[in-house]
């Protein structure tokens, strides 16, 4: 989320730290990938739609909104695609129904509140806002003024932690679609077998876009 206030967490930021948490990259932590286009204004690249997978946990409003913000935490811009593209959403959805479920309340008061206080203070529910209104909305919850919202700061905290997952974890969790958010931070991919070429100074490692579970040494429980 874009902001000139020094809380918020730029995206060169978030990518810094999520490079440098190896666990993100290397360890799973808890695929539909839409293309971009040129806009005709100053080349920006933008998303185009992307087609909604069959939700697990989160209602079709609950959904509108978590989407519109995590597409606001990771921006697509002219660095990249963002949490849009990586379906990061759709990995808070899954996760919800297990891993994340404590939360899954915390999720339901969290974005109704958020798209009342959007309503309240805006004059429209949160997705459907301009993305500035939307970037003022977030940067208010997240400072805790957002009147009626009390516990803003806290569920604004967990949504961007659980994004940062989303965008950046292994895919096979539902998000990180494409591999665009490894991709994004310049992670190669997981790796059983280093070559000595592969670790020579300034060697830059070739994607190979596979998750940990594209190798039977690794599994889980359920996807």
């Amino acid at each position: 989320m874009k902001s000139g206030s020094d809380e918020q967490i730029s995206r060169r930021e978030l990518l810094k730290r999520a490079g440098a948490v190896g666990a993100v990259a290397f360890v799973p932590v808890a695929s539909i990938v839409s293309a971009r286009t040129a806009s005709a204004q100053g080349g920006v690249s933008a998303p185009l739609a992307v087609v909604r997978e069959p939700l697990v946990t989160l209602t079709s409003a609950e959904a509108d909104i978590l989407e519109a913000v995590c597409a606001r935490l990771i921006p697509t811009d002219t660095n990249g695609p963002g949490a849009a593209e990586a379906r990061a959403a759709h990995y808070i959805d899954r996760a919800l129904g297990g891993a994340l479920q404590s939360s899954r309340a915390v999720y339901a008061s969290g974005l109704a509140a958020l798209d009342s206080y959007a309503s309240s203070s805006r004059g429209s529910r949160f997705a459907a806002l301009a993305p500035g209104d939307q970037d003022l909305v977030l940067q208010e919850v997240s400072s805790g003024s957002a009147a009626g919202f009390p516990n803003g700061a806290a569920f604004f905290s967990l949504v961007r932690t659980h994004t940062i997952e989303g965008t950046f974890g292994d895919p096979a969790y539902g998000g990180n679609a494409g591999f665009v958010g490894w991709d994004l931070i310049g992670y190669p991919g997981v790796r059983t077998v280093v070559t000595a070429d592969e670790q020579r100074l300034g060697t830059v490692a070739r994607a190979n876009h596979k998750s940990a579970y594209d190798y039977a040494m690794f599994t889980k429980a359920s996807p």
